[in-house]
């Protein structure tokens, strides 16, 4: 039997959907920890935060997966597409976190050697440029920008990923070596959570499900989420995965979940494979708006974090104010339209700075249709 496209237009604007709640998931969970929203249901914001990361990581790993073997980008297509779609928005957003964060220690009359961070941005906006602040025993993220943390990750399986396709021989054997042992055990962790979204990808380019069972087992999925979360299973499997031997020897940081990362991986990945033969037609009524929204999702997943650390020393913000949780929202939202339209929507301008770096390198890569040997 012939498998369907992989990534039809129903289906592709459920993921846009699914990205964008997720962001919003992310949003709550900080709105319930910074303290911006005070009421005794406020836990349960918190409560898909995590779980919403994991759903970047498989969705991100699910359509690296389709762009490199649907539209078959050069090495560097490839380098220069996830360069721009990182820096257009991580790099304006980290300077201003730098300055938000000067400019909050001199209004409150601190030091700034009280921040490490803040006494040497020479040292440290260029080290979370690279990414490495999960690398090996490392937990570093720049100020006001918790979020940050799942960067670190994912731009390291871009690397390993583009190693992999690109390169051949004992070539590809040694550099992807050296980004593995660069990477850490953190990032190990967590590879299979990225990489259930590759194999998902590959598996439904080759297989197709009846609607039916699609519609039951996209039901089943949500039903296990809920499951998942009321049981209290994630505290079992973290408590399980602290107990490992290589956990006791390495601070895992933000991938002690990774047992808990792995159950909610494959739910993932469930609700995806049936989403995709669901029959979900009426997405397609909807394209404009979501695909609107999704167009800021990695703005507002990376800013709302410092807008809602500043947003306190902006406003006399009360937390237990529905008026007030409705003007921090708002704030977050016009913040995420501006510096998207800044950022997000204007990333192919984003390129040029990378295609001239390919330019000045020669004849070491690949002309358009090649691959990087």
């Amino acid at each position: 039997m012939g498998a369907a496209p992989s990534l039809d237009r129903a289906f592709s604007i459920y993921l846009d959907l699914v990205r964008f709640l997720a962001a919003l998931a992310v949003v709550a969970m900080h709105f319930a920890q910074l303290g911006i929203l005070q009421a005794p249901w406020a836990g349960q914001l918190t409560m898909l935060g995590r779980e919403a990361v994991v759903a970047f990581f498989v969705l991100s790993g699910f359509v690296i997966a389709y762009t490199t073997h649907q539209r078959r980008p050069t090495a560097r297509d490839y380098v220069v597409a996830r360069c721009a779609r990182l820096y257009s928005v991580a790099l304006p957003v980290l300077l201003l976190a730098f300055a938000a964060a000067a400019l909050q220690h001199g209004a409150g009359g601190m030091d700034l050697s009280q921040d490490y961070r803040l006494t040497r941005p020479y040292l440290y906006i260029p080290f979370h440029l690279l990414f490495l602040g999960d690398v090996w025993t490392l937990s570093e993220v720049p100020p006001l920008l918790a979020p940050w943390w799942s960067l670190n990750y994912e731009a390291w399986y871009y690397v390993l990923f583009g190693v992999v396709s690109y390169m051949r021989g004992a070539a590809r054997l040694a550099v992807g070596a050296l980004v593995l042992a660069i990477m850490g055990i953190k990032l190990w962790l967590l590879l299979p959570v990225w990489l259930s979204g590759v194999l998902l990808y590959h598996w439904q380019a080759r297989h197709t499900m009846p609607r039916t069972l699609a519609r039951i087992g996209w039901v089943l999925s949500i039903a296990l989420l809920a499951a998942y979360e009321l049981s209290n299973a994630e505290l079992q499997l973290r408590l399980i995965g602290r107990s490992w031997t290589l956990a006791q020897a390495f601070p895992l940081g933000n991938a002690d979940r990774f047992l808990a990362d792995y159950a909610v991986a494959v739910i993932v990945c469930l609700n995806f494979a049936c989403a995709r033969h669901a029959g979900f037609e009426v997405m397609i009524r909807m394209a404009r708006p979501i695909r609107r929204l999704a167009s800021y999702t990695f703005t507002l997943y990376l800013s709302h974090a410092l807008v809602l650390a500043a947003w306190p020393a902006l406003y006399p913000h009360h937390a237990a104010s529905p008026a007030d949780w409705i003007a921090a929202a708002v704030a977050v939202a016009v913040a995420t339209w501006v510096l998207g339209m800044l950022t997000e929507q204007r990333k192919d301008s984003f390129r040029a700075p990378f295609e001239r770096l390919f330019q000045l390198a020669g004849g070491k890569v690949a002309p358009s249709g090649g691959r990087l040997e």
